[in-house]
C-alpha cells in the first residue's frame, strides 16, 4: 500500500533565485545564513539525506557519495509570488501567473468601511504593513482601551487581523475573519485572511498557537482534489487544510507548533492506509523567519533533525518521505517579509537511490512525482522525476 509522508520546513529556502531582485531579495539565501549565523547546526539527519548536496547549497559540508541515504535536488519556482499559499499551490500543481494584490499603504477606505459594518467594531487600529509581533506591542494597549481590533498586513497577499482573547473569544475573531473573507472579492481578493489572537496585557504580549488561515479556494485541478477524487487518503497537518480552504482533504489536524506537528504526523502514521500525509511545519516562517530569529531559526532546525529518525522508522515499506520548503524567509535579512529563493527537495524511501536530480523547474514537479508514485493520475503541470531517483 502506497503512501507519502511530505513534510514542509515553511520558509526554509535556500538561496536568491534569478528574479530575486524584482522581488528586492538579492542576497538571501535562509538556510545558508542560518549555518553561518549559528557557527553551523546540528543536522546529521538532513545532511545524510543530501541537503548539504544540493546544486546551489552554500555554507553546509557536503557528504561522499555512500554517506548519503537520499536523494536529492533542488526546485525553481514558476508562480509570480514567494508566499505560503503561492508556493503550497504550485507544489500541488496550480501555478499562478498573476500575482494576489497586495496592500503596500494599507487598505483602501471603502474595504475598512464594510469591514467595520459588518463586524459591527468601533473602528480598526493599524491598517498598515508591520511585523505581527511589532504591532501589538505598540497597539495592544490601545487595543486593550478602545476594542478596535488591528488590522494590518505585510508585503504578502494577507489581511491580518489581531485581537486579545481577553477582549474577544476566539469565536468572535474567528467570525471577523470569515466576514472579511467575503468582504475581500473580485479585485481585493487577497490569498488569506489571518486571525492572530493574542494574549497578555501592558505592552507585554504574546500570540497564541489559535491563528487560522482563511484561504481562497484553489483551482479544482490540484494534486489534493485530484487523489480525493480517486480515493487517496488526503491527511492534513498543520495549516495545510486552512492553506487549501478543505478542499481535497480528507482528514485534518491542526497544530500548536513544530513538534507537536511531528507528533500528529507520526500518529497519522502509525494508521494504515494510502496516499498522502501533508504536514506543515510553521514555526520555521512564523516563529523565527518573520522575526528575523537566525538562533531560534537554527534550532528549530536542530530539532526536527532530531525528530527525524523516529519519522524514518515510522515508514513501511512502500512509504516514501519528501521534505522541502515552500519559500524563503531569510532571519538574517533585511525587513521581515518573505524572500524568493529555491527551495532545497529531499526524498527518502526503501527504493529511492540517493542520487542528485538537479534543479527543477516548477514546485509542481513535486506535486507529478507524488501522482505518479501513487499511481494517480496526472496533475496538469509539472514534470515527474520519479524515474531518476528509483
Amino acid at each position: 500500500m502506497k503512501r507519502v509522508i511530505w513534510i514542509i520546513l515553511d520558509s526554509a529556502g535556500m538561496g536568491a533565485m534569478p528574479d530575486a531582485e524584482r522581488f528586492g531579495d538579492s542576497g538571501c539565501n535562509t538556510i545558508a545564513h542560518t549555518w553561518e549565523y549559528n557557527g553551523g547546526l546540528d543536522i546529521p539527519n538532513l545532511l545524510k539525506l543530501g541537503l548539504g548536496n544540493i546544486d546551489g547549497m552554500e555554507a553546509l559540508p557536503k557528504l561522499s557519495p555512500e554517506g548519503i541515504i537520499g536523494a536529492y535536488g533542488r526546485s525553481a519556482e514558476q508562480s509570480a509570488g514567494k508566499d505560503t499559499t503561492v508556493g503550497h499551490w504550485e507544489m500541488a500543481g496550480v501555478i499562478s501567473k498573476t500575482p494576489f494584490p497586495t496592500y503596500p499603504d494599507g487598505f483602501p477606505a471603502e474595504i475598512i468601511d464594510e469591514f467595520i459594518k459588518e463586524t459591527g467594531v468601533s473602528g480598526v487600529l493599524g491598517n498598515c504593513v508591520a511585523s505581527g509581533t511589532e504591532i501589538i506591542k505598540e497597539l495592544g494597549p490601545e487595543h486593550e482601551k478602545t476594542g478596535k481590533p488591528i488590522v494590518y498586513t505585510s508585503a504578502d497577499s494577507v489581511f491580518q487581523i489581531a485581537v486579545n482573547v481577553d477582549k474577544y473569544t476566539l469565536e468572535q475573531l474567528y467570525d471577523m475573519c470569515a466576514k472579511a473573507r467575503q468582504i475581500l472579492k473580485g479585485r481585493h481578493q487577497v490569498a488569506r485572511v489571518i486571525a492572530r489572537p493574542f494574549t497578555g496585557s501592558g505592552g507585554n504580549y504574546t500570540r497564541t498557537s489559535d491563528r487560522r488561515d482563511y484561504a481562497i479556494l484553489p483551482p479544482e485541478y490540484n494534486l489534493l482534489n485530484r487523489l480525493k477524487e480517486q480515493s487517496f487518503n488526503v491527511t492534513a497537518v498543520g495549516k495545510i487544510e486552512d492553506i487549501f480552504a478543505g478542499s481535497g482533504i480528507t482528514e485534518a489536524a491542526h497544530t500548536r507548533d513544530n513538534m507537536d506537528g511531528v507528533d500528529v504526523t507520526l500518529r497519522y502514521m502509525s494508521r494504515k492506509s494510502n496516499g498522502l500525509i501533508f504536514t506543515n511545519l510553521v514555526e520555521f516562517d512564523s516563529s523565527w523567519g518573520h522575526r528575523r530569529d537566525a538562533k531560534g531559526y537554527g534550532r528549530g532546525l536542530e530539532e526536527f533533525d532530531g525528530r527525524l529518525p523516529e519519522i524514518m522508522s515510522a515508514m513501511d515499506e512502500e512509504d516514501i518521505l519528501i521534505i522541502n520548503a515552500d519559500h524563503g524567509c531569510d532571519p538574517t535579512f533585511k525587513g521581515t517579509d518573505h524572500t524568493r529563493e529555491y527551495i532545497p527537495v529531499l526524498v527518502y524511501g526503501s527504493g529511492i537511490k540517493p542520487v542528485n536530480f538537479g534543479t527543477r523547474s516548477s514546485f509542481a514537479d513535486i506535486g507529478q512525482t507524488i501522482a505518479d508514485y501513487l499511481g494517480a493520475k496526472p496533475i496538469d503541470n509539472g514534470k515527474s522525476f520519479l524515474k531518476d531517483i528509483q
